[in-house]
């Protein structure tokens, strides 16, 4: 989350007065995240997420994760749901660009994971791969092995800067990933950005999954080595395999992984860091003035990666 667009007050009240949730009291850009300015926009009938579709989000796409959000919620998944306006449309412009009013979601998101955290995400993210399986729109995933290659382009000739060597260690992975990505997992819908700041907890209890303007129809293997990715290394850059093995665990007691899924999961990892890689990459490569946030450092995900690199099999992430 993070604010690009500003919106004045006689536009917010006139999109508000679209829908029947009251009068504006207050709307409060939030400084997280990095794809769309989000706000928490209270009214006389309660809190609500107003977002504004900016950057990666296709307009063409809004009606997938709309209607995903309700398959999902319908499905028992803890999700935001569409709040629809007066003509029944969820879906309208706001600073010319398109937006959209979600139910609040309680909780907080944990700033340190521990084991237990880890533990009752693997839990949500199985449950949400099932209870997304008869979801019958599909969305390409163009974050993947093809839209990685177009963003290593159009950052590699100042990767260097970054860090010496980075150009290079990205294209020979990228060679890596295109001849060897698997073609046949099982796959459906995916949140594919489940970070900590995605999930929500009241007190030690996860309370529900948030942004899903990434998700799509991918591996569901893949989803487990992004959330992976983002759970289960410490902040001084080491992989925790207790959180990774409660993880993994946790999901296959609710959707049992495959033999073939399980072997895949090092190279699916390293897709995952490069995924990461390459748009922290372009997006600190090219700020954007005025945003209320700061881009998140790429080399993060740069040293993931050498760390997948090394794994000689799935049993380093403590499956058996």
């Amino acid at each position: 989350m993070a604010v690009y667009t500003d919106v004045s007050d006689d536009e917010l009240d006139d999109f508000v007065a679209e829908y029947a949730i009251g009068e504006v009291v207050s709307c409060k850009g939030i400084a997280e995240g990095v794809e769309n300015s989000n706000f928490l926009l209270v009214t006389t009938r309660g809190n609500h997420i107003l977002t504004i579709y900016e950057k990666r989000v296709r307009p063409d796409d809004l009606p997938f994760f709309i209607a995903l959000l309700e398959h999902l919620a319908r499905g028992g998944i803890a999700c935001p749901t569409p709040v629809h306006g007066q003509d029944g449309q969820a879906l309208r412009r706001l600073g010319g660009k398109p937006a959209a009013i979600v139910s609040f979601l309680d909780g907080v998101w944990v700033r340190r994971p521990r084991a237990e955290h880890c533990i009752q995400v693997g839990e949500a993210l199985a449950r949400l791969h099932l209870a997304g399986q008869d979801f019958r729109m599909r969305r390409q995933n163009d974050l993947s092995v093809t839209g990685w290659l177009k963003l290593f382009e159009a950052s590699e000739r100042l990767a260097d800067g970054v860090e010496p060597g980075l150009r290079a260690g990205i294209a020979a992975e990228l060679i890596t990933l295109a001849r060897d990505w698997p073609r046949d997992l099982p796959r459906g819908v995916i949140h594919a950005d489940l970070f900590p700041d995605n999930v929500f907890f009241r007190g030690e209890t996860l309370s529900g999954l948030i942004d899903f303007y990434f998700a799509c129809t991918d591996f569901f293997a893949y989803d487990l080595a992004v959330t992976m990715n983002a759970w289960c290394f410490e902040p001084d850059g080491a992989f925790n395999v207790t959180k990774a093995r409660g993880f993994l665990t946790a999901y296959q007691a609710v959707r049992k992984l495959s033999d073939a899924e399980i072997a895949a999961l090092p190279l699916l990892a390293r897709g995952a860091s490069v995924r990461f890689l390459l748009t922290r990459l372009y997006d600190w490569l090219n700020r954007v003035e005025g945003a209320l946030v700061r881009p998140k450092d790429p080399l993060e995900y740069w040293r993931k990666l050498r760390f997948h690199q090394r794994v000689a099999g799935p049993q380093e992430y403590g499956l058996s």
